[in-house]
C-alpha cells in the first residue's frame, strides 16, 4: 500500500471558478493562470481540464510554456515575465507564444528577432505596483514603436497589475485604473483585471482578464465578498493516521520539546511534513481535520510527520483520513495560523504528492 499522502484535485471545481469568472465579465476573454504549476494543482491536467474554453493560458515563462505544448495543449500561451534572453523570441514565434514586454530590451529582442512568424505582445505598463512594466509617459511611443514593427502581429494588448485590489478598502485599485486609462493608446486592446479584480472591481474589466487563485476555488480576500464566497476550492489535501499514543501531563512531543501536554492526552501521529509541502513553521493549534473533526497541532511538523491531539475525539483509529486543507478547511486559514497567504502554501507543494484529478 502506497503513502496516504495524496492531494484529491477536483476539476468540476475547477470548471465552476473559470464559469463564475467568465459570468462576471461576459464582454471579456478569460485567460486561466497556470504558472507555477497551476498554484500547484498540475499546470497540464487544469490546462487539459479548460481546454475547450479558455482562449489562451498563462504562464510565468518559457520552460512552463513548453511543458503544456508537449502535453498537446494547443492554445496560445502567454509568457508573463516575457523573455529572459534574445533567442527565445524564436521559440515563442514558432510555438505560438505571446510575450510580455515590459522593458526595453526585450522590446529590441523582438524587433530585431529573425523569425518567420510575428509575436503577439502585451505590453506592460507601471500603474502603481512598480514591479514590472513601462513608465506610463513612454507608452505611447513604445506602442508605437511596437506597432511598426514587421515582428508583431496586432492587437498589441495594454496590460498592467494591481497591487491592492484584495484590498476593498484602498483606493489604490481605482487609481491605478485612472493611470492606466489616461496613457491607454485607444487602438490596443487592454487587460486589468486579476482574480479579486474580477469578483470585486467591476471598473477593471477590459477585453481581457487573468483569474489565478479564484480559479483553484479560494478567496483573494481577508473578508466576505459577495463573488468570492461562489467559489468552490479545487485541491484536498489529505494524508491519514499513521501511529497513535497515550501520553501523560507534563510530558513533551517533537522536535525541540515545544509542545507540553497540560493534561493525559492521546497524540496522532499523522504521515505528512514540510517535505510535502506542509508548513513548518505551523504553530501548535494549527487545525487538521481527523475524521471530519478539528484537532490542534501539537508538537513541531517535521519533514514527513505531523503530531496532532486528537484526545477531545471520541474514536479514533491508525489508518483514519486526515484533511490538512479542502472544502471543509480552507487553505486561507491554514495559512493564517502560519503568518503567511494560500498562495504559498499551494504553489510549494511538491512533485512528491501525488495529485489525484476526480
Amino acid at each position: 500500500m502506497s503513502r496516504p499522502t495524496r492531494a484529491f484535485v477536483d476539476l468540476q471545481a475547477l470548471r465552476h471558478n473559470y464559469n463564475l469568472a467568465q459570468s462576471l465579465a461576459p464582454m471579456s476573454k478569460t485567460i486561466p493562470m497556470v504558472k507555477a504549476n497551476a498554484y500547484g494543482h498540475g499546470a497540464v491536467q487544469v490546462a487539459q481540464a479548460l481546454a475547450d474554453s479558455a482562449p489562451a493560458f498563462g504562464v510565468a515563462c518559457i520552460e512552463e510554456a513548453m511543458q503544456l505544448r508537449d502535453a498537446g495543449i494547443k492554445q496560445p500561451i502567454l509568457l508573463l515575465e516575457g523573455i529572459f534572453s534574445a533567442d527565445e523570441v524564436k521559440v515563442a514565434a514558432s510555438n505560438g507564444f505571446w510575450l510580455m514586454v515590459e522593458n526595453h530590451q526585450q522590446k529590441d529582442a523582438i524587433i530585431n528577432a529573425d523569425v518567420a512568424h510575428p509575436v503577439t505582445v502585451w505590453l506592460g505598463v507601471d500603474t502603481g505596483m512598480h514591479r514590472l512594466g513601462f513608465q506610463p509617459d513612454v507608452i505611447a511611443e513604445v506602442y508605437q514603436t511596437l506597432n511598426a514593427s514587421r515582428n508583431i502581429s496586432q492587437p498589441i494588448v495594454l496590460t498592467s497589475h494591481f497591487a491592492c485590489a484584495d484590498d476593498l478598502d484602498s483606493s489604490a485599485t481605482l487609481k491605478q485604473i485612472d493611470i492606466f486609462k489616461a496613457c491607454a493608446p485607444v487602438t490596443a486592446l487592454q487587460s486589468l483585471a486579476n482574480s479579486a479584480a474580477i469578483l470585486a472591481w467591476p471598473k477593471a474589466k477590459r477585453e481581457w482578464q487573468r483569474p489565478g487563485y479564484m480559479l483553484y476555488g479560494n478567496s483573494p480576500f481577508s473578508v466576505a465578498q459577495e463573488n468570492a464566497d461562489q467559489l468552490k476550492p479545487v485541491m484536498s489535501f489529505e494524508s491519514a493516521v499513521i501511529s497513535l499514543r497515550q501520553i501523560a501531563a507534563g510530558e513533551s512531543v517533537g522536535y525541540t520539546a515545544n509542545w507540553t501536554a497540560e493534561r493525559d492526552s492521546t497524540i496522532a501521529t499523522i504521515t505528512v511534513g514540510y517535505g510535502d509541502g506542509y508548513p513548518r513553521h505551523a504553530p501548535n493549534g494549527t487545525p487538521v481535520l481527523v475524521n471530519g473533526v478539528r484537532c490542534p497541532l501539537a508538537g513541531r511538523v517535521s519533514m514527513d510527520m505531523i503530531t496532532v491531539d486528537v484526545t477531545a475525539l471520541a474514536e479514533v483509529a491508525i489508518g483514519d483520513k486526515v484533511v490538512l486543507w479542502g472544502p471543509a478547511l480552507p487553505v486561507n486559514e491554514v495559512a493564517q495560523y502560519c503568518g503567511t497567504i494560500g498562495y504559498e502554501l499551494l504553489t510549494r507543494m511538491p512533485a512528491r504528492v501525488p495529485r489525484s484529478y476526480i
